[in-house]
């Protein structure tokens, strides 16, 4: 080989919101001993995943956050991006995202956990979720997701008990999006337990939270407290639709969700980076979903959904 090597472009640190990046370095640090806690030091630090079904195409990331970074702390959330059900039965993407409670010593497994088993328990009932989406019929949608729930529950619970800790160490929130795949069938199936974002970027507008109902006796108070698994037992549900050609859905804990609700430079970057009509590659996508905005330092999860794209 002659000349000399060409300079490989990189993507550098992160955007950021107003005229200073935060405080927090930006990268990996710090790292959790095998030997203080064996399941906090295997987890990775970045997860990146992406599916593509057809008309469908996914891109999912977790990143730990700066401040759980900083200390040497492990990333609490969890994200699952997966196929359930089959030929027989028909077949869904299942999205989720699961963000382990702050204050509860083994959160990171119990984010971890609650995936797993959403993944394990939807697949046996995936015929019924999709007749349910089908037909569009809710009440049996959410027979469906509070069984699911209470199945999970019981499973961490279980786990907790033999591994010497009470139920509520293992504190997560869990939200799931389910997709069929079959593309005559346009609605999206939408169960959670606890906070995060359900997101719709639609013809470069933010719809922020589709999931959410008004409630016309709401006396205007904020309620801090979220509900989590495995105390709780029943799920928030929704069926979302009909999607559209051009749609991105953003599911996410509320790393992401409490900053893009609150600041309009991430609203759009990306809004950019995500709704212009084409899907970014896994690297991009990680970088993209890393934008920064001061005082939100927890890990963040997010999983997008680009629907009947050109």
């Amino acid at each position: 080989m002659t000349g000399a090597s060409q300079p490989v472009p990189q993507l550098g640190d992160p955007r950021h919101s107003g005229k200073r990046p935060p405080s927090y370095a930006p990268v990996p640090q710090g790292l959790r001993s095998a030997g203080e806690d064996p399941a906090a030091a295997v987890l990775p630090d970045i997860v990146v995943d992406g599916a593509a079904y057809g008309p469908l195409t996914v891109r999912a990331a977790s990143v730990r956050g700066d401040s759980h970074r900083y200390l040497g702390e492990p990333r609490q959330d969890a994200l699952c991006v997966t196929r359930i059900g089959g030929p027989d039965t028909g077949e869904l993407l299942l999205l989720a995202v699961a963000d382990g409670v702050g204050s509860a010593a083994r959160s990171h497994v119990g984010s971890n956990e609650v995936c797993r088993h959403a993944a394990v328990y939807l697949d046996r009932v995936a015929g019924d979720l999709l007749g349910a989406l089908r037909s569009e019929d809710l009440p049996a949608f959410t027979a469906l997701a509070n069984e699911a729930v209470g199945n999970i529950a019981v499973l961490l619970a279980d786990l907790a008990h033999r591994e010497g800790h009470r139920p509520e160490a293992y504190a997560t929130t869990l939200r799931i999006l389910l997709v069929p795949l079959d593309p005559a069938v346009r609605t999206r199936g939408f169960m959670a337990v606890g906070d995060g974002g359900t997101a719709l970027l639609r013809s470069g507008a933010w719809h922020l939270d589709v999931t959410q109902e008004e409630d016309p006796e709401a006396s205007g108070m904020i309620d801090t407290r979220t509900a989590a698994l495995p105390l709780a037992r029943t799920a928030v549900t929704r069926l979302l639709g009909p999607a559209a050609p051009g749609d991105v859905l953003v599911l996410s804990t509320d790393g992401l969700s409490t900053p893009l609700s609150g600041d309009q430079g991430m609203r759009e970057f990306l809004s950019g980076a995500w709704g212009t009509g084409t899907v970014p590659g896994p690297a991009d996508f990680l970088w993209q979903s890393q934008f920064r905005v001061k005082s939100y330092d927890d890990d963040r999860s997010v999983v997008v959904l680009w629907e009947c794209l050109a």
